[in-house]
């Protein structure tokens, strides 16, 4: 599959377009620092078979879409402890911005509305589409993601201490290693990624466009975001809440707080799932989210 580039929003945006012209679309948006080839490609030739045309892209200052170079790398220590003594994080962009060229993206392909599934801030991006161009949104699909509720659980030790010491040097091997030591992390315990595939994986994307300062500015609208639970009330969309009961980065109480406050939300939660995508259970996800979107009956 070749990755396409378009002018969407503002910004360059890469993407890949799959299945047929005129299936039903799932517009996949991916989570922080994650290129577009963070969703499987199992996972989407899964939906694909399932019968949905798939949009998946690199967010902004990610990958080879548009990166934010003369923004400067925040300081992220010092931004959170603002956040957390209710100082404002302004940020490079903001989450709103990122759903902003998500939507142009669609504008771009000609696609009026599209199902919505969304990965950890990917899920938060998903969100902020959901509320804020509900006419744009068939069914959400929220993965691995949360609410910005302050009172929720936070990672445990060792997933916020490898999120926070991400090399910021050039040095490939380096990178790599911290990547693969990330994955086994945040995985998932109950369904661990083979070394050789993992290794595969982490490569091709050094390779494919690696660009750790894109992942502070990022976080940084993350931060600045906030608590969206009001903002999730306003979601009329059907919506799939996904989440693993294993996951150390985004605890399950996430899953449970984005499900309680959007109306009429489902909830499936997966023993053993941490924070990725795990080729055992590429069936198992697609299959829930293409059943959630064929249970949509307005046309897109």
């Amino acid at each position: 599959m070749t990755t396409e580039q378009t002018s969407a929003n503002g910004v360059s945006i890469a993407y890949e377009d799959k299945g047929p012209r005129d299936a039903p679309v799932i517009l996949l948006v991916m989570g922080l620092g994650g290129q577009l080839t963070l969703w499987p490609d199992e996972f989407v030739d899964a939906l694909n078979a399932h019968g949905f045309r798939t949009i998946r892209y690199d967010n902004r200052d990610v990958g080879l879409s548009t990166r934010f170079e003369t923004a400067g790398v925040p300081n992220l220590k010092w931004m959170f402890v603002k956040a957390a003594i209710g100082l404002p994080v302004r940020p490079a962009y903001t989450l709103a911005d990122m759903a902003a060229d998500g939507t142009a993206l669609l504008d771009h392909l000609g696609i009026k509305r599209a199902h919505v599934v969304g990965a950890s801030m990917g899920g938060m991006i998903s969100q902020h589409i959901a509320a804020r161009y509900p006419d744009r949104v068939l069914s959400l699909t929220s993965i691995m993601s949360t609410t910005g509720n302050r009172r929720l659980p936070r990672a445990n030790r060792e997933a916020m201490q490898v999120l926070a010491n991400r090399p910021m040097s050039g040095d490939k091997e380096d990178m790599i290693a911290y990547s693969v030591r990330a994955a086994r992390v945040i995985g998932s315990p109950g369904y661990p990624a083979t070394e050789e595939r993992l290794q595969r994986r982490v490569r091709s994307d050094f390779e494919r466009g690696w660009y750790p300062q894109g992942v502070a500015r990022q976080m940084a609208a993350i931060v600045a975001d906030g608590d969206r639970r009001a903002m999730l009330k306003d979601i009329k969309a059907p919506t799939l809440v996904i989440h693993g009961e294993a996951d150390p980065l985004v605890p399950i109480a996430g899953g449970r707080d984005t499900a309680a406050n959007i109306a009429g939300a489902r909830l499936l939660t997966i023993p053993g799932m941490g924070h990725d995508l795990p080729l055992a259970l590429v069936d198992t996800l697609a299959d829930a989210i293409a059943e959630h979107a064929r249970s949509v009956t307005v046309a897109a």
